[in-house]
């Protein structure tokens, strides 16, 4: 390995300050052990030789020298490929608290490096934008009183669950429980659920310990917890396992791993818990999913019956569909009458000004049974960087104008919606589920915040990290190379798993109790909500306070 700093200067050449990381090495602590170039995921570092000028001067002889000394010490590499990203993994390592990366003061030079080979810069995580979100802005500033006396939300009973599912209208109900009419299934589930990220996005062990921590919320802790396979299917044991039923699947454009979930259907012991339909994805809306040759090994290309080590795009549409009527036809239906008319299916869809229109039409079906919005703030495993930043729609705006377009319909207790996109992103998970809930949305979808809370994800918005794309996953959290991925314990992430969501359900009760709520969730009580910023709560309709 050559450092560009031995080679010619070239347009492209760049000082190690021009990065957006930079390695501070303390050479008197140093023992030279070689923890921290092993365990580095760019080779951003490396054990260099080199040679020190010493200057000397003989003051009785009025003559100068100097002398050399030539050592080993680390050396920080200035070419894109072995860029710096701040991971910190060589200073978990050190013995001697002898390196760490710093954030880099100057301007970032590397922006105009990142398309590589005439190739924009692809990379995983989310947008890079920090500070307070509007979610996070939002107060829940209606306080019951006397006359509707606030609860104790630590001894009060609370039921914190939610619809997924057609709920009929009264009449109709009854009507179709005398006459033997056909019921929409539904299902009550925690309204926090695991978002989709993929079997081949996430790790084996990663996805093990997402699956045991669900399954230990229902059956020990009893919250309903369920997570979403994202594309790709799943592992054929979970298929065949009690499991499932705690398993949203999800189909794509791509239709991958969809081969293994059809030949399994007359071995389930169980009902999945619902069927998602993948249309769009708020982090690149208008495009299909994508995991990047790096992650095709040869258990995920056997699962999608695929070569190994070739890219996977997904279409950005459904190839054999034409409107989301047809698809409320074609796909919904089928879906239905496979398992049985016992399962809820509904589509996924990107933020967008044309997210109505599409709620407008599932309210006309009674096969939908939902419908999930994904904002621009929404979570990848790779896309392109204009695609992350500057693609899509604000959840939050998006969803209050699809719940006041029911409300308008008289609709809104029977179809739900569900949010996803930047929820938790500054780790106000609760707070942020909770003002979407209060907004119109029946349930939420969270994933960067779950691989954050329970196995160490280290990217953040200051661009840290953020390689889920390549497959070099520092934790081994995204990556299908054993040696990374046997860095996490999947019993560990379990019992983190089960810590989130209690402390979860506990935020969301104390959330509820001054609004004397317990039997239900106050779904569209947007008259608790208000935020001091007069546009926001113009645009959403919920009180301007300051």
């Amino acid at each position: 390995m050559v450092s560009t700093r031995s080679a010619a200067v070239t347009p492209g050449s760049l000082t190690y300050t021009d990065f957006p990381w930079i390695i501070e090495h303390r050479e008197d602590r140093c023992t030279l052990c070689g923890q921290c170039t092993a365990v580095c995921p760019k080779e951003a570092i490396r054990l260099s030789h080199m040679r020190q000028r010493l200057p000397k001067l003989d003051v009785m002889g009025k003559k100068r020298g100097s002398d050399y000394r030539t050592f080993t010490g680390i050396r920080q590499q200035t070419d894109m490929a072995h860029a710096c990203i701040g991971c910190g993994m060589c200073s978990m390592v050190c013995p001697n608290d002898a390196i760490t990366p710093v954030p880099g003061t100057n301007e970032n030079r590397t922006t105009f490096f990142d398309n590589q080979k005439g190739e924009p810069r692809k990379r995983g995580g989310r947008r890079n934008v920090s500070g307070p979100t509007l979610l996070d802005r939002i107060v829940f500033d209606r306080i019951s009183m006397l006359t509707d006396p606030a609860l104790d939300a630590g001894r009060h009973e609370f039921t914190i669950t939610t619809t997924l599912g057609r709920i009929l209208s009264p009449e109709d109900y009854l009507d179709r429980k005398i006459n033997g009419g056909w019921i929409p299934a539904t299902r009550e589930i925690f309204p926090f659920v695991i978002g989709s990220m993929s079997f081949g996005a996430l790790s084996p062990n990663m996805w093990l310990g997402l699956l045991q921590g669900v399954a230990y919320c229902n059956e020990v802790l009893g919250i309903p917890v369920v997570m979403c396979t994202g594309e790709g299917g799943c592992p054929p044991w979970v298929l065949k396992s009690p499991y499932l039923k705690y398993i949203i699947l999800q189909i794509a454009s791509g239709y991958f791993g969809w081969d293994e979930i059809i030949r399994a259907i007359p071995d389930m012991q169980c009902d999945p818990a619902a069927i998602e339909i993948k249309y769009g994805q708020g982090a690149k809306p208008g495009d299909g999913g994508l995991l990047m040759w790096y992650k095709v090994s040869k258990l995920i290309a056997r699962l999608r019956g695929v070569p190994e080590g070739v890219d996977l795009p997904s279409p950005p549409v459904h190839q054999t569909l034409y409107s989301i009527e047809e698809s409320v036809m074609k796909m919904i239906q089928t879906l239905s009458m496979a398992f049985g008319h016992k399962v809820p299916i509904y589509p996924k869809i990107s933020a967008s000004t044309s997210a109505k229109s599409v709620l407008n039409n599932l309210v006309r079906n009674p096969y939908a049974a939902g419908l999930m919005i994904d904002g621009i703030d929404g979570g990848t495993g790779a896309a392109y960087n204009v695609s992350m930043d500057a693609t899509g729609h604000p959840i939050a705006s998006c969803v209050r104008e699809c719940y006041l377009d029911l409300a308008a319909q008289g609709k809104q207790n029977e179809i739900p919606i569900f949010a996803a996109g930047g929820i938790g992103k500054n780790g106000n998970v609760a707070q942020n589920g909770m003002a979407l809930i209060m907004l119109g949305a029946s349930g939420v979808h969270i994933g960067k915040y779950i691989m954050q809370a329970t196995a160490g994800c280290l990217g953040n918005e200051k661009n840290r990290c953020n390689v889920c794309n390549i497959g070099i996953c520092p934790k081994g959290i995204t990556s299908q190379n054993a040696k990374l991925y046997r860095r996490l314990d999947p019993d560990l992430v379990a019992e983190r798993v089960a810590d989130t969501f209690m402390s979860i359900s506990t935020e969301v009760k104390k959330i509820m109790a001054p609004l004397g709520r317990s039997q239900s969730l106050p779904i569209g009580m947007s008259d608790a909500l208000g935020i001091a910023d007069k546009a926001a709560a113009d645009r959403l309709q919920i009180k301007y306070v300051c």
